[in-house]
């Protein structure tokens, strides 16, 4: 009866799915399990041998349209396979005669040994071929090594050090050198919901310093942890944006001070209520000589909005005394949203410099009494990237407000809108930009911190910047003129839409290389049986897919692939100059997002922040019932196409990657899957298995001179030191919480030490913690 109830299913949804265009397997193994499980009720032994012949064409079926990818033939071949051991067990109650049960063992025996054999030769979440890079340059200009004093390393990010105690011999041995709790736990359930720490700390000299996710700045001893200072500026609840997350803080060394000097060495956070707050680095105590009393309010010409709004979550960045900064304006609430203007305050004094409103590139200070920075800009949520020889600042911009709606947006915002922009340091004043993507509507925001390099060309080592993307692009431009290095190439995208006539006709694609995985397709729709895989691939065939770049929809639900959280996101890449390799993690998820008319989002009570029912700050994923207000529509997105109930992807595995890329060349030298399936499976129950699925992720990676990579990011709470020559895991331990933030590394006593911040994400749905974990080889 069991067998033909789920027969029934799959004929019922194999006839749905065969009249959208799709594969006919679904009605057709439906229809012979209804007539197996019919047969067996009857107590006639055929119905074993109509179920195994039906197995035997199922393995042929999965073969040739799965091959020999693991994950791919879970969903094809475990239900049935399981259900086969179940009819054959059958066998014996429905005969007296040896033969036929002796015909069922040996099909038992050889299905098991062909399934086995299957599995074992996919090599279920392993990796690939490697290759050697072509080589690279000797390590010069700045460099992380025994301090680690910027986000990224340095300001040109390249998230690498010259430390090499660690290798691939050695790091197997790694241990937990010491622990620490910030402190800083969500108050309430509803702020749980917002909790992700993303912070990476800095050390500089004899003192570790970081930040937690409502701004709390701390100091420690970098040998032990023991805390030195602790500031609190009093972030209120009410002013966490999407996400409480403080992603770094900034050093600064003022020029000439004295020895002794107050605030002479000074840390420099940007708050979450949009502050800019300086303290001595030595004490922690609030400089005086810094704004009022240690702090500038960046909000000042901004205008109306409400807490939560506009805020500063990533670390400034100082370039030739000047802290610039950004801000987060809240997604997907209204097209009035704050400006995303960019300013440059002074690092000794806090006093504004410049501020860059895109809209009115002629004006570089605040605007007048009566008047603001220009509404709905593009803005820069995450770090931007320093050149102190050639006095530039690199800013990775968003999208307009708001993303998923192009039409009100202005020529200049149409201009910068998902665009790398290069400002001239003192001036405030736009050198040059490269766009990434023409007229979003997709939020491919830039959110990954752009990296300096030293690039080799046959005509010479030049100066350059390399930019990843979410759409999984990485672009290589020189940095002095914004012009592209390695080839970028017009090419004809979908047209289309709600919105026809906005859409661009071809979109740059990088010729350097791309992250990016081959277009959806049917037979790529996944599921933890043949049930949930055919609901995936009717919901496939239902919506609007036309490749990369599928313009949004309104009367059907269209696929995004790859979503909004990439590629590459905030975690950038790592490069390692010496040998000329390129680290970069990835995601690999579409999104399943639909365009809701007003009168329909309206009807579900969706509001902008400052107006919800109940005034409840934001829950569930971003684009989950944004409002988009001043839009004709609002915006509904599944992030990473989730099936209701079970919760899992409707994409086959991987979600996510790491993958290891020729500097010169841009060629793959090897890629991996990473993160494990142990915390993650249906309806939300951790599996255990440590089977490599590879994981969504977020946050970046470390690459050192030793050889070694160290990455956390993935939802299975593990950080990861990594070969960088082969891609093979090394050492792995488990975080107290979820490790979504970048590692760093440094040296202090004699010890090389890894540093990383387990506070865990809400999006990525892993544990929420407080924890600062420290690693270092026994003494």
């Amino acid at each position: 009866m069991i067998l033909a109830a789920i027969g029934a299913v799959l004929a019922v949804g194999g006839a749905w799915l065969l009249s959208l265009g799709g594969s006919p397997y679904y009605l057709v193994a439906g229809l012979g399990l209804v007539a197996a499980g019919v047969l067996l009720v009857r107590l006639r032994l055929v119905g074993v041998w109509v179920y195994s012949a039906i197995f035997v064409a199922t393995l042929a079926w999965a073969l040739w349209e799965a091959g020999l990818n693991g994950w791919a033939l879970v969903p094809r071949i475990v239900g049935p396979y399981v259900l086969l051991l179940l009819v054959l067990a059958c066998a014996p109650a429905l005969t007296p005669q040896r033969g036929p049960r002796r015909a069922a063992l040996a099909l038992f025996g050889a299905a098991t040994l062909v399934v086995a054999g299957i599995f074992g030769a996919s090599a279920l979440g392993g990796g690939g071929a490697t290759a050697a890079p072509s080589g690279g340059a000797p390590v010069s200009g700045e460099v992380a090594g025994a301090d680690w004093p910027a986000y990224g390393g340095t300001y040109g990010a390249q998230r690498y050090s010259t430390l090499a105690q660690i290798t691939p011999d050695n790091a197997g041995k790694l241990k937990r050198a010491w622990l620490i709790h910030t402190g800083d736990l969500p108050a309430s359930e509803t702020a749980r919901k917002t909790y992700g720490a993303e912070t990476t700390p800095l050390k500089v000299d004899d003192t570790l310093y970081l930040c937690t996710p409502k701004n709390i700045l701390i100091a420690l001893d970098p040998q032990t942890g023991a805390t030195r200072w602790r500031f609190d500026p009093k972030v209120p609840d009410a002013n966490i944006p999407y996400t409480a997350a403080c992603r770094g803080v900034t050093y600064y060394a003022v020029p000439g001070a004295a020895p002794g000097q107050a605030c002479a060495t000074r840390i420099i956070e940007g708050t979450l209520d949009a502050r800019l707050i300086a303290v001595d680095a030595r004490t922690g105590r609030p400089c005086a000589d810094f704004g009022f009393g240690g702090q500038v309010d960046t909000a000042q010409g901004i205008g109306q909005h409400v807490p939560g709004m506009f805020s500063i979550t990533s670390a400034p960045t100082i370039v030739r005394g000047v802290v610039v900064t950004g801000h987060q304006v809240l997604d997907g609430q209204k097209r009035d949203a704050p400006s995303g203007v960019i300013q440059g305050y002074d690092a000794v004094t806090g006093k504004l410099r410049w501020a860059w409103d895109m809209a009115r590139p002629d004006r570089t200070g605040a605007p007048p009494p009566g008047e603001t920075y220009t509404r709905s800009t593009p803005n820069m949520w995450t770090t931007a990237t320093g050149d102190e020889a050639l006095g530039l600042v690199y800013l990775p911009l968003g999208n307009s407000a708001v993303d998923y709606w192009s039409s009100l947006r202005s020529p200049l915002e149409n201009a910068h809108s998902t665009s790398l922009v290069a400002l001239d340091v003192t001036t405030g004043k736009k050198v040059w930009s490269f766009q990434a993507v023409r007229k979003d509507v997709w939020d491919y925001d830039l959110g990954s911190q752009a990296t300096l390099v030293d690039y080799p060309t046959a005509g010479g080592v030049v100066p350059a910047v390399i930019l990843p993307s979410k759409q999984g692009d990485l672009y290589v431009l020189d940095r002095r003129t914004g012009a592209p290095i390695t080839g970028v190439e017009e090419r004809p995208v979908p047209q289309g839409g709600v919105e026809p006539h906005q859409r661009s006709k071809t979109q740059p694609f990088s010729l350097f290389h791309t992250l990016r995985k081959a277009d959806l397709t049917e037979a790529r729709m996944w599921g933890m049986s043949p049930i949930d895989q055919m609901i995936c691939r009717i919901q496939f065939r239902r919506a609007a897919y036309k490749g990369f770049y599928t313009p949004p929809e309104t009367t059907q639900r269209y696929i995004e692939y790859p979503g909004y959280n990439g590629g590459s996101d905030w975690g950038g890449i790592a490069i390692d100059p010496a040998r000329g390799v390129i680290v970069a993690n990835y995601n690999d998820m579409p999104n399943y997002n639909r365009l809701v008319p007003r009168a329909e989002a309206d009807k579900k009570g969706w509001a902008p922040r400052g107006e919800e029912r109940g005034g409840s700050l934001k829950k569930g994923a971003e684009g989950a019932g944004d409002p988009q207000i001043g839009a004709p529509y609002a915006i509904d997105v599944n992030a990473g196409w989730r099936l209701p109930g079970t919760g899992l992807l409707c994409k086959e595995p991987p979600y996510g990657g790491i993958r290891a890329i020729d500097l010169k060349t841009g060629r793959t030298l090897w890629d991996r899957p990473i993160g494990t399936a142990r915390t993650n499976g249906p309806f939300g129950i951790p599996s255990h298995l440590p089977l490599r699925i590879g994981t969504p992720n977020n946050g970046g990676a470390v690459v050192t001179a030793g050889g070694v990579i160290f990455i956390a990011a993935t939802t299975d709470n593990l950080i990861r030191a990594i070969d960088l020559k082969t891609g093979k895991t090394l050492w792995s331990d488990v975080l107290p919480a979820g490790g979504q933030a970048t590692p760093m590394t440094y040296e202090a006593g004699g010890r090389q030490y890894l540093v990383i911040m387990a506070g865990g994400h809400h999006f990525m749905e892993t544990p929420i913690g407080d924890a600062l974990v420290a690693y270092a080889l026994p003494r």
